[in-house]
């Protein structure tokens, strides 16, 4: 069973983005395209205090006649966050993003962030599990023979 750890040592040295929730939207939206990215952490200092992503911009700033320049952070974000922690699993992870409609979940240990995983994250540690247990029956049926 992989953990959240595991993950977050594949994307070791990723930085997360975020930006601070008296930010305009344009300024998020810009840090998205900068770093290609769907969602932003929202932070206050240290602390984890929302999270912006496109889903955001489309529903509350598009849809809804806003200018993204216009419009802060704080009136958009989704809070509260929803975090894991590194010790959890992959499927705890996928649970909780199902459950909630999420796209991006934030690592938190003991009050630090220690980094963020997406859908595409865990999708893909999922596979690559997958393809390791299929190479294994492989190896195992054909030392049967």
């Amino acid at each position: 069973m992989t953990a959240v750890s595991d993950i977050l040592r594949t994307k070791q040295g990723a930085p997360v983005h975020a930006v601070a929730p008296h930010d305009s939207v344009l300024t998020a939206l810009q840090r998205m395209a900068q770093y290609d990215v769907g969602a932003l952490l929202v932070m206050e200092g240290e602390a984890v205090v929302g999270i912006v992503s496109e889903r955001d911009y489309a529903r509350k700033v598009a849809l809804m006649g806003r200018t993204s320049s216009d419009t802060l952070v704080r009136d958009v974000m989704s809070s509260p966050v929803f975090f894991v922690r590194s010790h959890q699993s992959i499927e705890h992870c996928m649970h909780v993003m199902t459950t909630h409609r999420l796209r991006h979940l934030p690592v938190v240990d003991d009050g630090e962030l220690k980094g963020m995983v997406s859908i595409g994250d865990l999708v893909k540690s999922m596979m690559s599990e997958q393809q390791f247990i299929i190479e294994q029956l492989e190896q195992y049926i054909a030392g049967a023979r």
